[in-house]
């Protein structure tokens, strides 16, 4: 029997032990995060606690997440300190340029030095980890994200027949390329009368689309929809006919896997580890610029005749 103990920081009043759907046991230890959701680095602060659970829950495996995650190389680093086995995944793709990137880039190879395995969810994702960390290669394991097709399904009944619904779910941040659909919006709406958008997310560039939005009187249509929980995120993909995704880094993109499994034909910058999700034929690609990105658009909408949005979903339950 495998059992599976999650340990995290607190998120705002949730501290403590906390049991979760299937008898999943996750610990929010009174960490408070201080920046991007990371709390602050201690070395040895949460060592007392950490080793603690590990030997109340009788651990014999340490998996760790996220490079950018202070907790989680301190947690490699007590767990083998200890003489636990330990994998790393790493869900991201980063530069070697920005400060950022440097700093973390400096400190991967000492903390991943004597990890037993490490995981990417992508071929380009593991070629940037092997590079950043120093890790042999045959330490590092491909295993593509996953989704429940179960909560993804299409409902065809709910598109509009004489439009054509353009849908963008992403946090609206410069990396997801928020920026590239201010360029975008305006002119696919000019070239294409029936095409409307639906945007979903919130961030520091929603302002840049909202100010897009009343320069070119798009009030009607472009839906700006916020936030979107994951829950609600389904009901808004049935929506649409064809799912964009702007982003300029992405290791996987598992919200281009979502819309598939829903029925979309995805258009998306041909960035990172993106080429290796979907089958060409549920996907056009194009280079991160406005007019290879209208173009591909253009394309995509040719494409809907011949698109079965359950033939898709079936493809995407069965693995492509």
């Amino acid at each position: 029997m495998v059992q599976v103990v999650v340990m995290t920081h607190a998120y705002g009043k949730r501290s403590g032990v906390r049991y979760m759907t299937n008898g999943l046991k996750v610990y929010y230890i009174p960490w408070r995060p201080f920046l991007m959701q990371n709390s602050l680095p201690t070395i040895y602060g949460i060592f007392p606690i950490f080793r603690t659970i590990l030997i109340r829950e009788r651990i014999t495996l340490v998996h760790g997440h996220q490079a950018f995650s202070t907790l989680c190389h301190e947690a490699l680093l007590h767990a083998r300190t200890m003489g636990y086995k330990v994998v790393f995944t790493d869900h991201s793709l980063y530069g070697f340029s920005d400060l950022g990137s440097i700093h973390m880039n400096k400190v991967l190879p000492f903390t991943l030095a004597d990890v037993n395995q490490a995981i990417c969810v992508s071929h380009t994702s593991k070629e940037n980890t092997v590079l950043r960390s120093g890790l042999p290669p045959s330490k590092v394991f491909v295993i593509p994200n996953a989704v429940d097709t179960a909560m993804f399904k299409p409902s065809p009944n709910y598109r509009p027949c004489n439009e054509i619904v353009i849908v963008v779910i992403s946090r609206l941040v410069y990396r997801k390329g928020a920026d590239l659909l201010v360029e975008i919006i305006p002119e696919v709406c000019c070239r294409y009368p029936k095409v409307r958008f639906i945007v979903g997310g919130d961030g520091p560039k929603r302002v840049r689309l909202e100010e897009m939005r009343e320069k070119h009187s798009l009030q009607e249509r472009v839906e700006m929809l916020g936030a979107v929980p994951h829950a609600q995120v389904q009901s808004v993909l049935v929506r649409g006919h064809i799912f964009l995704n702007s982003s300029l880094t992405e290791a996987f993109c598992i919200a281009i896997l979502e819309a598939a499994s829903c029925g979309l034909l995805t258009v998306s910058t041909r960035v990172g580890g993106v080429p290796e999700v979907l089958p060409p034929d549920m996907i056009v690609l194009a280079e991160p610029v406005p007019e290879d990105m209208i173009s591909a658009i253009g394309k995509a909408i040719k494409l809907l005749p011949k698109i079965d949005t359950y033939t898709m979903h079936v493809r995407v339950s069965y693995h492509l």
